[in-house]
C-alpha cells in the first residue's frame, strides 16, 4: 500500500483503576464556556481535532467508561483488563479489529495535546515506509531544564527525557536528566507520551516481555528498544500551548485553565 493512503487510526486507552486518580476518565472538566465534560470526552475531541484521522476508538476494560463514551457517540472496544499498559491495550484492539496502516495511541488523560504533533508523527511515518514506531520529542529550554532538574532534586519524579542519534532514533528514555550536561550546546528532549505505530510492529509488542529497563523506568516504550526495535523521535514544536495531563486531582484545575486559555468549550 501507498504510505501516503494509509488509514490511520487513534485508539485512546482509558481505564477506572488508576492508582494515583482512580475514575479519573469520567472527572468532568469545564472548558471554556463554563460547560461540563468527561475528561475521556474531551481526549475523544482532540483526536478529531488531529486532520486526517479516519478512525477514533476508545478502548477500555470498564463498562461505566465504555458507557460514557458510547453516550457521546465514541466508538468503544472493550479490552481483558490485565493488559498492563496503553499500547498493550491498542494492541489488543488492532488485532481484535483487523486494523491496518497506522495506529495513533492517544493517552486518555491528555486532551491538551496539540493536533501537530500527531500530524506530524503520521507525516514522518508516511515520509519513511521503514519507520515501524514515531513519538514525539520538544526541545528543552532553560526553564524546562530547571524544572525537569528541580523536580529531581526535590526527589520528584517529573516528565520523561530522550536521547537520539544523529538520525532521530531514540537510544534511550529516562525519568532522569539525561544526556548529563544538559544545556547551552548540548540539548536536551522533553519526551511526550504519544505514539504513532505500524500495526505488525504494535501487535508484535503485546508478544514481548517487558524488560528490566522498562520496569526500572516505569516507561512502557523502552520494551521496544530493549527488543531491538527503533523508535522514531519526531522533534515538534510546543508553539506556546500548554499540554498538561490529568494525573491527579490537583491537574485538573491547570487543565481547565488550558481549555479556557484555548476557547475550548
Amino acid at each position: 500500500m501507498d504510505a501516503a493512503a494509509e488509514p490511520v487510526t487513534v485508539v485512546i486507552p482509558a481505564r477506572h483503576a488508576s492508582s494515583r486518580y482512580p475514575g479519573k476518565p469520567l472527572v468532568p472538566l469545564k472548558g471554556a464556556g463554563g460547560l461540563s465534560k468527561s475528561l475521556i470526552e474531551r481526549a475523544w475531541e482532540a483526536a478529531f481535532a488531529v486532520s486526517g484521522i479516519d478512525r477514533v476508538i476508545v478502548a477500555t476494560d470498564d463498562a461505566r467508561i465504555a458507557d460514557a463514551a458510547a453516550g457521546f457517540g465514541a466508538e468503544v472496544a472493550m479490552t481483558a483488563p490485565e493488559r498492563r499498559n496503553g499500547t498493550e491495550r491498542c494492541a489488543e484492539v488492532a488485532e481484535a479489529l483487523s486494523l491496518t496502516g497506522i495506529v495513533v495511541n492517544l493517552q486518555g488523560d491528555a486532551p491538551l495535546t496539540p493536533p501537530w504533533f500527531v500530524e506530524g508523527l503520521v507525516a514522518a511515518m508516511r515520509a519513511d515506509p521503514a519507520c515501524a514506531v514515531s513519538t514525539p520529542v520538544l526541545r528543552c529550554d532553560a526553564e524546562a531544564l530547571a524544572n525537569f532538574r528541580a523536580d529531581r532534586a526535590a526527589g520528584r519524579v517529573g516528565g520523561t527525557l530522550a536521547v537520539m542519534d544523529r538520525a532521530g532514533r531514540a537510544l534511550y528514555f529516562s525519568k532522569e536528566v539525561l544526556p548529563y550536561g544538559a544545556g547551552g550546546d548540548v540539548p536536551a528532549f522533553h519526551h511526550v507520551g504519544v505514539y504513532a505505530f505500524r500495526v505488525p510492529a504494535l501487535i508484535g509488542y503485546a508478544a514481548l516481555q517487558p524488560g528490566v529497563l522498562e520496569v526500572a523506568e516505569g516507561l512502557e516504550q523502552l520494551r521496544f528498544l530493549e527488543h531491538g526495535q527503533p523508535v522514531t523521535c519526531v522533534e515538534v514544536e510546543g508553539r506556546g500551548a500548554a499540554f498538561w495531563e490529568v494525573n491527579n486531582p490537583e491537574d485538573v484545575p491547570r487543565v481547565e485553565a488550558a481549555l479556557r486559555a484555548r476557547g475550548i468549550e
